[in-house]
């Protein structure tokens, strides 16, 4: 695997690619990297595509409150997992690449960005599309893959691809989790003992609701219970909803494919889980 920092060579070896007849597939990521990433890696592999996964911290989705600094930086070691699993390019921009001097677009996707994680942390989907919509620029794929944990944002790019007319196909990659059920993440390497073995809280209420909500109970009390679980588990819930699964609207026909979507936090870690509604 080549690992590639510069963007004229970066569009050099795409070039390659294409006159050689190659579809491209795009993996976007911060880092950190763990079995669900590397299971958008399989994705992205399927049918011989030349599959290039990207490395950027993009502190443009970050609150001012929130963890930039302390996120976790381990690119060598996510090398190694993606030459393991078949990445034939890591693209690693600098943000002088990213967001050179005098940087001054944004790119704002409203409707499924203003409710749930866009109401909690004003501003971050605008970093995600912005910063997506240049990797996209960047590296032109065919494919673009993205995991289902991070629903709303998945739900963002589709809208993005939409409207600005991309010739690009997203795929979003189910959940990959631990074999207790909590979701993986980049971020749970922050909870402690104590507060990994109770994380698991937030899989187990969400669960519960869905299947409540599936047999037809009230869905207002089904949240308000799955708040309480995760309360006496020692979460502090942000939210806990049911929205629409394609516009994430709020309070959608039973008769309309639906999801459960929740963030809290553990101590200082923010989790966040969503499971469909049958």
């Amino acid at each position: 695997m080549r690992t590639v920092r510069e963007l004229e060579e970066l569009r050099g070896i795409i070039a390659g690619w294409r006159a050689e007849g190659a579809r491209v597939a795009l993996v976007p990521t911060m880092g950190a990297l763990h079995a669900g990433h590397m299971a958008l890696i399989e994705t992205a592999r399927r049918g011989g595509t030349k599959v290039v996964a990207s490395i950027f911290v993009n502190p443009r989705q970050f609150g001012p409150s929130e963890d930039l600094s302390r996120y976790p930086r381990r690119e060598a070691a996510d090398a190694r997992l993606l030459t393991e699993h078949g990445c034939d390019l890591l693209w690693a921009p600098g943000v002088e690449t990213m967001y050179p001097d005098g940087f001054a677009t944004s790119i704002s996707v409203s409707g499924v960005s203003d409710g749930l994680d866009g109401a909690a942390r004003p501003g971050h989907f605008d970093g995600v599309a912005t910063v997506v919509a240049k990797l996209f620029n960047q590296v032109r794929p065919d494919i673009a893959c993205f995991g289902e944990k991070d629903f709303q944002q998945l739900a963002v790019i589709r809208r993005l691809v939409i409207d600005l007319d991309m010739d690009i196909e997203i795929l979003g990659v189910p959940t990959q989790r631990d074999d207790d059920g909590l979701a993986l993440s980049s971020r749970n390497i922050y909870l402690d003992e104590g507060e990994r073995a109770r994380a698991v809280a937030l899989p187990r209420a969400l669960g519960i609701a869905a299947r409540a909500i599936g047999r037809g109970e009230d869905v207002g009390a089904v949240l308000a219970d799955a708040g309480t679980t995760l309360t006496a588990a020692g979460f502090a819930v942000d939210y806990v909803e049911l929205v629409d699964a394609e516009s994430l609207a709020p309070n959608p026909a039973a008769d309309r494919p639906r999801r459960l979507l929740a963030a809290a936090r553990m101590g200082a870690t923010r989790l966040i889980d969503n499971i469909p509604v049958e």
